[in-house]
């Protein structure tokens, strides 16, 4: 009897402690971790910046509410910003609590300007979270069946496609904003045309539109720069974080800039464990130690070098449909179903996610070395091919 509630298909293992790139669990088997905790923890396990500066916080203060100053998310916020070009931020738990604030912010600018039902703009096969006004902006019906009805206000269209954006400015008054990913994780690594991002940015200026990045998995160096939109020279008017900007401590962040910075009010929205001491204690951990070591830059040679291995080992196998990816978002897509390798890569001490069914995604911390990262594809590349081969008798 379990007194959890079942939410998750769990993999048969409990892991006792991790160093680095590596977990082990309750017997002592050693796994290699190619996730992450999905795209979380970017410095790895047992960072000892990170443990350190926890340790320290813990012993002073963990929480005191929103009520009072905390100096601690006075400080994150000032980083984030500088690193951002952003002008301020609202702190919360998680990412949907983030893409949550986004909503509320594009809706609240929507009234501003008189627009009585604001919609905003959402991608097919997009993901933003499982609460009610994420999981309506979510382009997944799997994960919104049984949830109806559904939050109206999202006007879908297909991912990286302007026509379908014009379209929709041309027939609905009532846009106020795009909700998109950089690079959707979720939906598969789908990486968009270079010049996507310029076109939402141009569209949204023309338009009075507010450009949202949800940037909770691509953000904190995951893709090779501290934030996916680094990549060109366009800056969204909001922007939200979360994952990797805790290291494992939750703790999310909904960004904003000029006009939509001075959307919210008192009273308009909060949390009562948003931005506590020790939650804005692991991200200035994170962030300084992102730096010092130039993780963002490490993420791509690594990233670079697994691309590469995978598309010389599997150049002449025609089950697998696509190599891609950016930094440490890598996405193997295959021809079939294949949510039976998280299991069989576990067997291997391999730890590995499959989505959009038939998508092995690897989000390795971004301390992976290239040693490690041969030893990733050293498993991963037999695995791959007996499962294609078992399924090709």
């Amino acid at each position: 009897m379990t007194y959890l509630m079942n939410t998750y298909a769990r993999q048969p293992v409990v892991f006792s402690h991790g160093d680095g790139v590596w977990l082990w669990d309750e017997n002592g088997k050693r796994y290699l971790d190619g996730l992450a905790g999905v795209a979380v923890n970017g410095l790895g396990h047992k960072h000892p910046a990170l443990v350190n500066a926890l340790c320290e916080q813990a012993n002073q203060l963990i929480h005191t509410s929103n009520i009072y100053q905390i100096r601690r998310q006075e400080q994150l916020a000032e980083r984030l910003c500088q690193l951002s070009a952003m002008d301020n931020v609202f702190f919360c738990n998680s990412g949907c609590e983030a893409n949550e604030a986004a909503i509320k912010l594009a809706r609240l600018h929507g009234h501003h300007k008189g627009i009585a039902l604001p919609n905003i703009i959402v991608m097919e096969n997009s993901f933003h979270g499982r609460t009610m006004a994420t999981l309506s902006a979510t382009g997944n019906r799997k994960v919104q069946a049984g949830f109806e009805p559904l939050m109206t206000g999202f006007v879908r269209v297909p991912y990286n496609d302007m026509t379908a954006i014009h379209h929709v400015a041309e027939h609905n008054a009532d846009i106020v904003a795009i909700l998109v990913e950089p690079v959707e994780g979720e939906g598969g690594i789908q990486i968009p045309n270079a010049n996507y991002l310029h076109q939402l940015r141009k569209t949204c200026d023309a338009h009075g539109w507010l450009l949202m990045l949800d940037e909770v998995q691509t953000g904190i160096g995951r893709t090779g720069k501290l934030f996916a939109f680094q990549h060109t020279d366009i800056l969204p008017d909001v922007l939200t974080l979360a994952k990797g900007l805790g290291s494992g401590v939750p703790v999310g962040a909904c960004l904003a800039r000029g006009e939509a910075a001075n959307t919210f009010k008192p009273g308009n929205h909060g949390s009562t464990f948003g931005g506590n001491p020790l939650a804005c204690t692991a991200g200035l951990a994170t962030l300084t130690a992102l730096e010092a070591a130039d993780l963002p830059a490490n993420a791509t040679r690594t990233g670079d070098f697994l691309r590469e291995t995978f598309s010389r080992e599997f150049a002449n196998e025609p089950s697998v449909l696509s190599i891609r990816g950016i930094g440490l978002m890598i996405g193997i897509e295959l021809d079939r179903p294949c949510a039976t390798l998280v299991a069989r890569a576990l067997e291997q001490g391999l730890l590995i996610n499959v989505t959009a069914e038939r998508v092995i995604r690897l989000l390795p911390p971004l301390i992976m070395n290239l040693t490690e990262a041969r030893q990733l594809a050293d498993i991963l590349i037999p695995l791959v091919r007996q499962f294609l081969q078992e399924n090709n008798a």
